[in-house]
């Protein structure tokens, strides 16, 4: 029965490309004959778990028939013995631009540009360039000759071809490598849709971040969908028509590191979509939570060279992270195979197509077991692009596409003879080409000259002329089948090159050849030692070699495990509680489930608790940064005067150095804020300070806020005259970006409510939904709380008046410099106040800002918090909360609060965080001395029960990262002693974000090589 189906099935895939040509005209007399051969005697691996030796595979018409050991051959066929070969089925690529147009980027100039903010596409198209659904790899594709044959020397087959160019990049067409016409090639023309986080050549403001992108790519699935529900009655939209036709398709996401993995995979959560992910090679840093994305994932083979640290100083600014890559990059795919993550292979972003193998193999000798890689090569990704039922195995029906080789395919020494693509040969190494590789005496006119010694493989051969026994030259030559012609200077010093050309003959090599002086002579080549050279080492076993651990964070403070809750007694410590009890002495602390469990005199270690010495120690609850910039990839969506739409969630970094670095200044929670930019910012992110643990794990979600901003920053008039086009460019204007916004966000929350409230949503179309004024809304339901970056008191009433104008709430105004001058004003609205300590005079906004600021405000009654807005000053925002008892005499335990319960409070997580309470969170920091001194400095620095940062084993870390750079060094040293290649290192220069901060408009903030 499977076999008559395997025929049935091997039939209609015939009469497909039977037809292929059928509608074309012909010029002159067509081989019509059916392609009809016969393999036999070879290791025929039908498939990664199937392989089968001295057997037979019969093709007819570019379709394999059957293959086995009793394969019946019919006359008339042309039978070739491949006693010895191997015949594999050909490769398959899954990212190519094989076949497409080149992608044209625009050249911008550093700094400023005249913002372009519409779409300058032609048609009815969406209203963003980066957004491409509409394009056709299909119609797109144009044959090329020599990326074809490339790819075709090392193996593949058929590719996967899309246009590498935006957000939403259309759909791929999958082709074969042959060199037919493209209606020959195309096997599916609408195969698969694909997506990135790169703009592409799109010349549009927004996005500007990667934030933006994914907000751009949620709101366009959002449309899609209010599109086909109705909204096409309301506007035509041919991108938003092609994006309905292609979102049920094979979904590819392009990215290039493990964050972006994640980022994408929770993209697709969203909606629906489980995204086939291009990775970036570095998924071993991050496997735990890439396994739970559940996402298969397209691995490149681009391992880094080692950098050439000779020189100490050079050596100095080669960071951890580039050491332990290069060690470890090689060992990405075996960690993935080893954690049952789907994967497949690509040749994307190699340099040279040339070296695919070369890194393969090193993949294998790192561990990546050779059927695994075979089946990333093959079947794996046949089956994600749902066309296992023509490619990636040589099964009967499927197309004949495979290549001939003639050992193992991941054998050293393995040589690709032949690669056929839809039953048509092509030659990459012939068959039948002799092996010459031995030892000859080399004689010239008839006097001896010498020993010639051929090397090497039989496909590859290497030569060397040896005179005398110790002159050793290696000549040029060229071998095709049995011609070999050889060029050699035999003597440098008198100058000159002989030229010998000839054949094989007998047990050996004769000819003629031309001497220096012109002398045409006769030249023989005698067979003394045939090689007898063993073969090399099977690569296709891994090696053990010694590597280092991977750290979390992947930086060279990270753990090599992870701090795990603990039970915890802290004895005899002063406590701060931030409580109606004030400072207790002489108190004991117990830590379980993450949760400050008791606080009393005396109390008894529960089981398998740790106790900790508190004695003439002082032990807070964790410092809480109300304004941060840290932990992040990108803070500002310049791109338009609203983005509401982004969120920081999306644009976590937890390799982050600075999160240690706050850790060890008492910080054990971050509020992530937006950049100053726009009028209205993007939705902030809180997360706690746990120094390697994943964005997830680190984000608190039910914290909802937003960051807006007043200022010089957010109209630009201050930008030149290339910036005079965004609204707003006024104080005036931003007043009015308030009023319009949040009269739309009512009007949109009001449409919803009615269509909700309707019994009959079957029969009417939904409202369209914005993802951008549904935070506006949330902010009218008092679901989300603004946090506005502001100086001036004039722009602080104004956006008071608006707000009580529309009904909102203002949660806080962040810097507040001038809070002094309407502390009263703020007070009854019940507005909190995030300040500096003493920051003024750093520009015109801020000539009137004073010490005294904060106190002034506390004594009003309005809930202050002292933030940094800066990575160095988080380190120390003890000192900054100790300065409001210089500058205005609060009291000491009040000063404490505006660095932990206050901004709490003005977060709204007070009743999990901010003071030492039973049953709150057990974010604690013991202290050497008064957390408000300037000797102050942590001991350890704990959250939710587990101690992120420990002053001794800081001191032992520092010395084992010393330890592990000289290994790495040594190791890099022993690689150029080897001759491999090398690459110069650079210094990077890390980022330390600030308000206005736009990526790619501060040089300083430009990506990290």
């Amino acid at each position: 029965m499977f076999k008559r189906l395997s025929t049935i099935l091997g039939c209609m895939v015939l009469a497909i490309h039977c037809q292929a040509q059928e509608t074309f005209p012909r010029n002159g007399a067509y081989d019509e004959r059916p392609g009809r051969y016969a393999f036999t005697n070879a290791t025929i691996v039908v498939d990664p778990k199937t392989t089968t030796e001295n057997a037979t595979m019969l093709i007819e018409d570019g379709i394999i028939r059957e293959t086995g050991k009793q394969v019946k051959i019919p006359a008339g066929t042309v039978t070739i013995d491949l006693k010895g070969k191997f015949i594999y089925a050909s490769l398959i690529e899954l990212d190519s631009d094989y076949g497409m147009p080149e992608v044209r980027r625009g050249q911008n100039a550093p700094g400023r540009q005249t913002p372009q903010l519409e779409s300058n596409k032609k048609g009815a198209f969406g209203w963003n360039q980066a957004v491409q659904p509409e394009t056709d790899a299909s119609i797109l594709f144009t044959p090329d000759t020599k990326k074809a044959a490339d790819l075709r020397k090392i193996g593949f087959g058929t590719v996967l071809a899309h246009a590498h160019d935006g957000i939403v990049r259309g759909s791929g067409a999958l082709l074969t490598l042959t060199d037919e016409p493209a209606n020959k090639a195309l096997l599916i023309s609408k195969a698969s849709a694909h997506f990135s986080f790169s703009k592409g050549s799109s010349s549009q403001t927004y996005p500007s971040s990667t934030m933006g992108v994914v907000a751009l790519l949620r709101q366009n699935y959002y449309d899609a969908d209010w599109y086909a529900k109705g909204g096409k009655k309301k506007e035509a939209n041919l991108s938003l028509e092609a994006f309905n036709q292609i979102k049920g398709l094979p979904s590819f996401f392009e990215t290039n590191d493990k964050y972006s993995v994640l980022r994408a995979d929770k993209i697709g959560d969203e909606f629906g979509i489980q995204y086939i992910i291009r990775g970036g090679g570095d998924e071993y840093q991050r496997i735990k939570e890439i396994k739970e994305s559940k996402a298969t994932l397209v691995l490149p083979l681009v391992f880094p060279d080692a950098y050439d640290v000779s020189d100490p100083w050079d050596a100095d600014v080669v960071t951890m992270t580039q050491l332990k890559h290069w060690e470890l990059a090689p060992r990405n795919a075996s960690e993935v195979a080893k954690a049952a993550i789907p994967f497949a292979l690509t040749t994307s972003g190699l340099k040279n197509k040339a070296d695919f193998w070369k890194n393969l193999r090193t993949a294998i000798e790192n561990g990546l077991p050779k059927e695994k890689a075979l089946e990333a090569l093959t079947t794996l990704p046949a089956t994600v692009i749902k066309a296992n039922d023509q490619i990636g195995s040589l099964k009967p029906g499927m197309l004949a596409n495979f290549i001939i080789t003639s050992a193992d395919l991941f054998s050293k020494d393995n040589v690709i003879h032949e690669n056929w693509i839809q039953g048509k040969k092509f030659i990459l190494a012939p068959l039948d080409a002799p092996d010459i590789r031995g030892t000859y005496n080399l004689s010239v006119n008839n006097q001896p000259a010498g020993k010639l010694q051929i090397t090497g493989t039989p496909a590859k051969p290497e030569y060397k002329v040896v005179i005398q026994d110790s002159i050793k030259i290696t000549p040029k030559v060229i071998l095709s089948n049995t011609l070999l012609t050889l060029t050699y200077q035999a003597d440098k010093s008198a100058g000159g090159t002989t030229r010998l050309t000839g054949w094989l003959s007998g047990n050996g090599l004769a000819g003629e050849g031309v001497l220096p002086n012109g002398s045409v002579v006769p030249w023989t080549a005698i067979l003394t030692e045939k090689n007898t050279t063993v073969a090399a080492a099977d690569t296709t076993t891994a090696k053990i070699k010694e590597v280092g651990p991977v750290l979390y964070p992947f930086v060279g403070y990270g753990n090599e495990t992870l701090p795990t809750r603990e039970t915890i007694l802290i004895k005899n410590a002063t406590i701060w509680t931030n409580e109606k009890e004030g400072i207790l002495q002489n108190t004991d602390v117990i830590v379980q489930n993450g949760k400050i469990s008791k606080i009393g005199k005396s109390l008894t270690a529960p089981s398998g608790a740790r106790t900790i010495d508190g004695t003439g120690k002082h032990l807070t609850s964790g410092i809480i940064d109300e304004h941060s910039h840290i932990a992040l990839f990108t803070i500002n969506e310049g791109g338009q005067s609203s983005s509401a739409e982004v969120r920081m969630a999306d644009v976590i970094n937890p390799d982050d150095i600075n999160i240690y670095r706050q850790l060890a200044g008492g910080v054990t929670a971050s509020h992530l804020l937006h950049g100053s930019a726009n009028s209205i910012g993007g939705q902030s992110a809180l997360i706690k300070l746990k120094w390697g643990a994943s964005q997830a794990e680190m984000l608190i979600p039910e914290v909802k806020t937003i960051k807006f901003a007043l200022g010089e920053n957010v109209k630009q008039s201050n930008w030149g005259d290339v910036a005079r086009i965004r609204f707003p460019q006024t104080r005036m204007g931003v007043e009015q970006v308030y009023f319009d916004h949040f009269l739309r966000a009512k009007e949109y929350a009001g449409s919803w409510k009615t269509y909700n409230a309707n019994s009959k949503k079957q029969n009417i179309a939904p409202p369209r939904r914005d993802i951008e004024l549904d935070a506006l809304a949330e902010i009218l339901a008092n679901e989300r709380y603004i946090t506005c970056h502001s100086y001036v008191q004039s722009e602080i009433n104004m956006l008071m008046h608006v707000a009580d104008s529309l009904k909102f709430k203002i949660n806080t105004f962040t810097h507040i410099l001038e809070g002094y001058k309407l502390a009263d004003g703020m007070q009854k609205r019940g507005i909190g106040g995030s300040t500096f300590a003493d920051w003024w005079a750093y520009k015109m906004e801020v000539k009137e800002a004073i010490p005294y600021n904060a106190a002034l405000m506390y004594h009003e009654g309005v809930t202050v918090a002292i933030n940094s807005d800066d990575a160095e000053m988080a380190r120390r925002l003890n000192q900054e909360a100790a300065k409001t008892v210089e500058y205005g005499g609060v009291p000491e335990e009040e000063a404490w609060k505006m660095v932990t319960l206050n901004p709490a409070k003005l977060l709204h997580v007070d009743e999990r965080m901010g003071s030492v309470k039973a049953g709150k969170d057990a974010d604690l920091v013991l202290w050497n001395t008064s957390p408000l001194s300037v000797y102050a400095r942590p001991e350890f620095t704990m959250v939710e029960g587990a101690i992120y940062f420990d002053r001794k084993k800081d001191e032992e870390k520092q010395k084992s990262m010393l330890v592990e750079r000289e290994r790495l060094i040594q190791k890099m040293l022993g690689d150029k002693a080897e001759g491999k290649p090398t690459q110069k290192p650079e210094a990077t220069k890390p980022r330390m974000w600030h308000c206005e901060d736009v990526l790619g408009v501060h040089a300083e903030h430009e990506e990290v090589k």
